[in-house]
């Protein structure tokens, strides 16, 4: 590309969308995160990755996602999806948070030395797929993003509001025709058509009840939920609540991430006893379940609970099937609960895998497996399938006993009703009230599989997260000194005691994780990590101000 073309890039920066802060801004787990106001340059920017990316991959689609997920409402940000639908590769997020922290003046010379150390060829056609969630500040960031797509003479198109997953989907569905149309529609007709088919297999049974409560987080989700309800043709009553109306904030006291780290009902939400409740995250890519017993204490059914219901039923399928040879395996992190850890092991005799926190490390070793089963304990997950398996599946389908073809065709449906992109909350409600329906249980009959550890949750402030280092998974703290140690000595006094402190990918702070025996005891131990934490690894204010 010659330099009068990247001269434009700087001109449209200087004048459209020019860097107004200082703040350093790095390219976490989830892409970029922060408040919406130090924005819109670094999407702008991101456009800019987002077609050189492109070109790299020899013109494939490259995808950009404007939200913040499950943070609140003055927040966004952006993540770059790979055109598989997967996360952007990892020695990326170098190069985007480079490019996202340079000054305007510095813009082009930065721009053309991305160009010339990915070996770029800037003649080849671009495609970028732009979505956003419903904060009022991502319309504006989107625009940065055309803006910056258009710089460097990429193609834009935009899918307006629509979930994370969904753009996954979308993306993953350009660059590869067996998977699916690329469109919202052809999500739908995908996903939910394969719900419709199964449950037209599965005949209503025991406890199961076709109602089903969904708390939206005042989100994208829930809005997606109220158009596929008016499909579902009775397989599924679909109570929605938190839709955004009547002053609902997104992810404010309600939504999966509030219900999971605070264990309480999201406002918002009727509640009936023993009536189960899906909590969906405010894009759309988390889930969990919870109930409220007779007594209106709550119940939680998260990501962990999600993971050995579908890898139990996985585990049937494939026995019904008759295909042994495909290796199954389930991928957590440390904050899997430790009691799900020796359900999957000594109980569905399933390996485990452990990494780090974040969905990219999830889906990558999940792929090691012919059926990978990955999900975070904050209801973040799905299941990969490879191309052994589905031909596998699809060939047991057609030449198999009747009974092996029976099992294997309701398999394939179970498949195509998977977003193997990435975590999906709405794909992930299908898949669990699939298998419940199956099974003929209710949400009490899901939960008596096997008893959680009490735990809990904190964040300290700190003023560089940096200052904390992991190894193991995250498991064990490397730095700063001393700490780990003080973890140790403090977890010894407690039975069935377990604890780890890591750094936030979006944020300064660190983030402690906690298990007991009671839940007393798990609250006591993740004070005192937490305390730790604020002597050792700097933390801001005062002791008091360490939030839940």
């Amino acid at each position: 590309m010659p330099p009068s073309s990247l001269r434009v890039v700087y001109a449209f920066a200087r004048e459209m969308h020019p860097k107004t802060t200082d703040v350093f801004i790095q390219y976490g787990t989830a892409g970029f995160r922060t408040k919406a106001s130090l924005l819109e340059h670094v999407v702008y920017r991101m456009g800019l990755l987002a077609v050189i990316r492109s070109r790299v991959k020899n013109g494939r689609t490259i995808g950009m996602m404007i939200t913040a997920s499950h943070n609140l409402e003055p927040d966004n940000g952006v993540k770059l999806v790979d055109p598989d639908g997967e996360m952007l590769e990892q020695s990326w997020e170098e190069i985007a948070t480079r490019l996202a922290n340079v000054s305007d003046n510095d813009l082009e010379s930065t721009t053309a030395q991305v160009i010339k150390e990915v070996n770029a060829d800037m003649a080849l056609k671009a495609s970028v797929y732009i979505g956003m969630d419903t904060r009022y500040t991502s319309p504006r960031l989107a625009a940065a993003a055309v803006h910056g797509v258009i710089a460097l003479k990429g193609t834009p198109k935009e899918f307006g509001i629509v979930t994370t997953p969904m753009l996954h989907y979308c993306v993953k569905c350009r660059n590869d025709n067996t998977y699916g149309t690329p469109t919202e529609e052809g999500y739908y007709e995908k996903i939910v058509g394969a719900f419709k088919n199964i449950r037209q297999k599965l005949p209503v049974t025991g406890d199961y009840s076709t109602t089903l409560y969904v708390d939206g987080a005042n989100g994208v989700g829930g809005k997606k939920l109220n158009i596929i309800r008016k499909s579902l043709d009775g397989e599924l009553d679909l109570n929605l609540y938190n839709l955004g109306g009547n002053g609902g904030k997104l992810n404010l006291n309600c939504g999966a991430d509030f219900v999971k780290v605070s264990q309480q009902p999201p406002v918002g939400v009727e509640h009936v006893a023993f009536q189960r409740v899906a909590s969906l995250d405010g894009d759309g890519d988390r889930l969990v379940y919870y109930y409220l017993d007779d007594k209106n204490k709550m119940h939680l059914l998260d990501g962990d609970r999600i993971a050995t219901l579908l890898a139990s039923y996985i585990t049937q399928l494939q026995t019904a099937c008759n295909a042994p040879a495909l290796t199954i395996g389930l991928v957590q992190t440390a904050y899997a609960n430790g009691a799900s850890t020796r359900y999957i092991t000594q109980e569905l005799k399933i390996p485990v895998t452990c990494v780090k926190t974040g969905v990219k490390h999830l889906h990558h070793a999940a792929m090691s497996y012919d059926i990978g089963i990955y999900f975070e304990a904050n209801g973040h997950g799905t299941v990969v399938y490879s191309q052994q398996a589905k031909a596998t599946i699809s060939k047991i389908a057609e030449e198999g006993e009747p009974e092996e073809r029976k099992a294997a065709q309701l398999f394939l449906n179970f498949i195509d009703m998977t977003n193997e992109t990435v975590g999906d909350a709405i794909s992930d409600l299908f898949l669990v009230e699939t298998v419940l329906c199956a099974r003929g249980q209710n949400a009490t009959q899901w939960m008596a599989a096997y008893d959680d550890l009490p735990c809990r949750q904190l964040k300290v402030t700190v003023q560089d997260r940096n200052a904390i280092s992991t190894t193991d998974a995250e498991r064990q703290c490397t730095a700063p000194e001393g700490l780990q140690t003080r973890i140790d000595e403090l977890v010894s006094h407690y039975t069935s005691g377990r604890a780890f402190v890591r750094p936030s990918g979006t944020e300064d702070v660190v983030r402690v994780y906690s298990e007991a025996d009671t839940q007393e005891n798990a609250d006591k131990l993740a004070a005192e990590v937490a305390q730790a934490v604020f002597d050792l690894a700097g933390g801001v204010g005062t002791r008091a101000e360490i939030p839940a």
